[in-house]
């Protein structure tokens, strides 16, 4: 019962999560108000040592632990007391306890085995060696259960720990049939290495767990990665780590899991505390570095260079990131020679800064930056110039847009220049007109562009690439959510599209979700750039993106930066409503993370920044928001109340001031609002009357606004289920159903049909239970959302069972 309340106020599980902590709320009160219908007479008080708390006779929402123990062991109790209470009880019971961590392995066993392994180069060479140590380490037979077989490549950069541990990945893929995980920790720099809650939020989602399921806690997502994980039998490489702390929530407790990490430092920590095998990258002896650059030159180019071969072979001192790149060089100019490279390579200039050498593991040879210096030279002034400005700032991957605005010229041309810097090794293709810098080639293209350019040109790179991002995210975000006030320039020469199918909010999400990495990177290098304007501008435009789909950890960090840089416009020329807008979507962002206590801190100041700007249709919104984060408190009445006030504020807003033209949606949904926070209270009957204002008010909008009015059904369905009216229900929940599927939304078209299956469970009609989850079951299973798929397989499975039990009845 514990671990399915925690699950159940986790505050992840979208609207399951959400109808479940509301039917907590309500099992709560009736324990509160009668004992949970025990008959016994006993009069519990709501500030007796023990009880959950209440706010104004209502039970108040656990936030701790312990709390939520307390909590459940008065159910459990009043359960033991009341045969019609412990039946409610059992009945909340399972249809929550899918929210529950714990519950997800079996789900996940269902789902796609996930092949994140990048291919192997055509031009690896050695490291026998090394794949033999691995599997002498997972033929040990001594290894603990739960205790997965690690190792730990070492080594500087270039090296090859990336080529070798995807290569003895591959290699070993037949032992490890469930899938291959893989991420690059991007661990060169403290400032670029990705936190282990957003390694674990990529893992989750391949693993089948889907973004309106992913927890928020940290803690809860490393159990949910273990329990995804448990007895699966995997490779995960964890590619360039940090520290040892950056991995250790990333392993897995299966002792039939190997787990391959590479980093430039000794993880002394990790192998004191995993067992993990530890293993030295040497260079690549003269004979392979040899083999190595003939197959890259081709076998029949190496005819008669042997000596010239071996001689750029000694200059790049058997690092293979640098023998490629040397390689390449001849490869793709006929009539550049081997001994001319060696020349080239002689006279590079002296050794590294102190940067380089530090980034590099020590190494004062430095063969790469040498290597680097003479291909560079080699580049068309065009290529030149993109390998420099597009390499000035850590974009996690280049496309041919970006490139293109990065050097200032068109796309054909970017594209023929990025074709050009990854035949000679300078750059890699990791997608489809998609490349990444490994990141010592990335420092010494900024050093070359800070070096022939200078900042001032740099700053312009980034600023062009950062204003491209914000026009791509602004158009995606109206497809996404056209409705909606908006606030920035980016959005004045942009209108909604005349026709938008179910399809086009999709891949608009999917597009945005697509370039998530490179726009908080552009939010990044604008802020860090001091192009205050930008920054808030992509944090408002990226708005449909995080709404829809999380990434909260992101979604802080960027709005952190967008509050300041807003502020500081606004001290200057900008937009004085920008902060306090900032601040409200900071507040959601907390919110999603379970930070009820920063979100209505943000909160706050984000109403005291909109009155002093007066910005009414800003102020409304701040205490809005705070109206919903009162609902998730369970303290109705409040939520009530910030609804109404709400309302009051935007009565204030006239003809032509802003967010005049959405008053009347903003009032729409502040009807719906005031509903729900009504139902909380069991005012069903006024819960129903504001619902149905809200329904006509959604209907009498010039602009329609579907989404919203499906919405609206869905919770007049809810409320008539509370009051026993389950034929009613399913009137309100069929037009839902409806609505949901001409908008085209998969997700919250099951959510209703769920409902509805409730309806028919509440009517005893088993066939129509039936068919309304298979209709869930279809989008689910369409959608990739394995839990909820799981979860109404099982239901049906019990029907399937109760229709064997009692013949005659269809199930």
């Amino acid at each position: 019962m514990g671990t399915v309340t925690s699950g159940a106020l986790s505050g992840a599980g979208g609207e399951m999560g959400r109808r479940s902590s509301e039917a907590l709320f309500g099992l709560l009160r009736r324990a509160q108000r009668d004992g949970g219908g025990a008959g016994d007479g006993e009069d519990r008080s709501p500030g007796d040592p023990g009880d959950p708390g209440d706010q104004g006779g209502s039970p108040s929402l656990p936030v701790t632990e312990e709390e939520r123990r307390v909590l459940a062991d008065r159910l459990a109790d009043c359960a033991r007391r009341s045969p019609e209470f412990a039946r409610d009880v059992m009945r909340w019971a399972r249809e929550s306890e899918w929210l529950a961590p714990r519950v997800v392995p079996a789900v996940a066993q269902g789902a796609s085995r996930p092949r994140m392994l990048p291919p192997v180069t055509a031009a690896f060479t050695d490291r026998d060696a090394v794949l033999e140590e691995i599997r002498q380490t997972l033929d040990e037979e001594d290894r603990p259960a739960g205790s997965p077989s690690v190792v730990v490549l070492v080594g500087p950069g270039g090296i090859g720990k990336s080529a070798t541990a995807v290569h003895c990945a591959h290699a070993l893929e037949e032992r490890f049939p469930d899938g291959q995980l893989h991420v690059n920790l991007a661990g060169a720099a403290v400032s670029t290495a990705l936190a282990p809650s957003e390694v674990l939020a990529r893992f989750l989602d391949r693993l089948g767990v889907a973004p309106r399921r992913m927890p928020a806690d940290e803690r809860l997502r490393e159990e949910l990665y273990r329990d995804c994980t448990a007895d699966r039998r995997m490779v995960v490489v964890l590619d360039d780590a940090a520290s040892a702390s950056q991995v250790r929530p990333l392993l897995p407790a299966a002792a039939g899991a190997l787990v391959i990490v590479t980093s430039r430092r000794r993880l002394d920590g990790l192998v004191a505390g995993t067992g993990a095998r530890h293993i030295a990258l040497p260079p690549l002896s003269p004979a392979d570095s040899v083999r190595l650059l003939g197959r890259i030159v081709g076998r029949g180019r190496m005819a008669g260079r042997e000596a010239g071969a071996r001689a750029v072979a000694a200059r790049c001192g058997g690092v293979p990131l640098a023998l490629c790149a040397a390689g390449a060089s001849v490869a793709v100019r006929e009539h550049l020679t081997f001994d001319a490279v060696d020349r080239r390579l002689s006279a590079a200039g002296d050794g590294p800064d102190e940067e380089a050498l530090a980034v590099n593991g020590g190494d004062p040879a430095d063969p790469v930056r040498r290597v680097n210096d003479v291909t560079y030279a080699e580049l068309s002034p065009r290529s030149a110039l993109l390998y420099r400005m597009a390499g000035a700032w850590a974009w996690p991957s280049v496309t041919v847009a970006v490139a293109a605005k990065a050097a200032g010229i068109g796309e054909d041309e970017a594209r023929a220049s990025l074709e050009e810097l990854a035949e000679v090794h300078l750059i890699e293709e990791v997608g489809e007109e998609r490349y990444r810098f490994h990141d010592l080639v990335r420092l010494h293209a900024r050093e070359r562009a800070e070096a022939e350019d200078g900042h001032a040109a740099v700053a312009a790179s980034v600023r062009r690439v950062a204003g491209w991002y914000l026009g791509f995210a602004a158009a995606a975000d109206l497809r996404v959510v056209p409705a909606r006030w908006r606030l920035g320039p980016a959005y004045l020469r942009l209108t909604p599209p005349a026709e938008r199918g179910p399809e086009d909010g999709r891949a608009a999400l999917a597009a945005l979700r697509h370039e998530r990495e490179n726009l908080a990177a552009a939010v990044r290098a604008a802020a860090h750039h001091g192009f205050d304007e930008l920054v808030w501008q992509l944090c408002e435009a990226m708005w449909g993106l995080h709404l829809r789909l999380g990434f909260h950890e992101q979604w802080v960090e960027s709005h952190l930066l967008g509050a300041d840089a807003a502020r500081r416009c606004a001290e200057q020329f900008g937009d004085p409503r920008a902060e306090g807008r900032m601040l409200v979507q900071l507040a959601f962002a907390h919110m999603g993370l379970g930070r009820l206590d920063e979100a209505e801190e943000a909160l706050a100041a984000a109403a005291v920044t909109d009155e002093r700007a007066g910005h009414h249709r800003g102020r409304a919104t701040a205490v809005e928001v705070l109206g919903l984060l009162r609902l998730r408190q369970w303290r109705y009445p409040e939520a009530e109340q910030r609804f109404t006030e709400a309302q009051r504020i935007l009565a204030r807003v006239r003809p032509g001031e802003d967010g005049w033209e959405d008053v009347p949606r903003a009032l729409a949904i502040l009807e719906h609002h005031i509903g729900r926070a009504l139902r909380g209270q069991g005012l069903l009957a006024d819960a129903t009357r504001r619902l149905l204002d809200a329904l006509a008010r959604f209907r009498a909008l010039d602009v329609p606004d579907l989404y919203n009015e499906g919405r609206v059904y869905m919770s007049l369905g809810e409320t008539h289920l509370d009051a026993g009216e389950p034929r009613l229900a399913r009137v309100c929940l069929d037009r839902a159903v409806s609505t949901m599927g001409d908008e085209g939304a998969a997700l919250q078209l099951a959510d209703a049909a769920e409902l509805r299956a409730r309806c028919a469970r509440d009517l005893a009609e088993p066939a129509e239970e039936a068919a309304a989850l298979r209709t869930a079951e279809g989008l689910y299973d369409t959608a990739g959302d394995h839990e909820s798929l799981a979860r109404v397989r099982a239901r049906l499975a019990e029907l399937e069972g109760e229709g064997d039990r009692q013949p005659g009845i269809a199930p």
